[in-house]
């Protein structure tokens, strides 16, 4: 059953309208948007939501926008006492504290899909790794990785969750800005995985000198729909050559998460 339906007899129906029930859940917290003419009704939600799902703890209500490169959103606790959780994903852990770094769980098959097409022994990029729900399969598929991050807390728990899924001595985690890559590690990837944040795709011609001709990069970036075709064009421009793409869901109206999967044209 539905938040709303189960709201419906406590919510007066001309405010229930104004409610979104899409709510995200990582570990055993919640993630829900509640529009302030709601206020009165935040733990009427929260429990609503609780009753629904019973292996959530804590329910926390979104109270701002994702501020900086960092990506973190604001929350306020309705229910429950922290923001630290330990979520499970394809046999994988990752311990966070969605209050410090951005972490969703919405890229789950996403991050799947990525992660059955590393071979062992390969040589992974992966600038903006967060927390590592790339860096971690892949390590753990036998691969070579180069994690790049630039906020110290994701740093922290990047080397928690390394340790907590035993890959550590397949993974170098670098704590710098992924736009100095090239001063930081030495180029010759087989695969790049580029979680990209927004307003940041210019990071793109540096990981194509990176990867090592006829390489592999997967690069998510946030665009219009009829952005798309044109921005294939340019990368085919850039020697990049688009092998699909598709949409990993919608972030604003109108505005979605594409992720490109890119070949590096081999030199002649």
């Amino acid at each position: 059953m539905s938040l709303k339906k189960v709201l419906a007899g406590t919510i007066p129906p001309e405010k229930l309208a104004l409610f979104s029930d899409r709510f995200e859940v990582i570990g055993d917290i919640a993630l829900i948007t509640i529009p302030p003419e709601l206020d009165a009704y935040q733990e009427d939600i929260a429990l609503a939501l609780i009753s629904q799902r019973r292996n959530i703890r804590t329910v926390l209500r979104r109270s701002g926008m994702a501020a900086g490169e960092e990506r973190v959103v604001p929350y306020e606790v309705i229910i429950g006492s922290g923001t630290r959780t330990e979520h499970r994903e394809y046999g994988f852990r990752y311990q966070l504290d969605v209050a410090t770094v951005f972490f969703t769980s919405r890229l789950a098959t996403e991050r799947m899909r990525v992660t059955e097409l590393v071979s062992a022994g390969e040589r992974i990029l992966v600038p903006f790794p967060g927390v590592g729900p790339f860096v971690v399969p892949a390590a753990d598929r036998g691969a070579r990785v180069v994690a790049v991050e630039k906020h110290p807390a994701a740093c922290c728990w990047l080397h928690r969750n390394l340790a907590l899924n035993r890959v550590s001595d397949r993974v170098e985690v670098i704590c710098d800005d992924a736009f100095r890559i090239p001063d930081l590690t030495s180029p010759g990837f087989d695969r790049v995985i580029s979680p990209t944040p927004y307003g940041l795709d210019g990071i793109l011609p540096l990981l194509s000198a990176m990867t090592l001709s006829g390489g592999t990069i997967h690069f998510y970036t946030f665009k219009k729909d009829q952005e798309i075709d044109l921005l294939s064009r340019q990368l085919s421009a850039m020697g990049l050559r688009p092998v699909s793409h598709h949409r990993c869901g919608y972030v604003a109206p109108g505005v979605g998460r594409y992720v490109f999967d890119l070949e590096k044209e081999r030199e002649p």
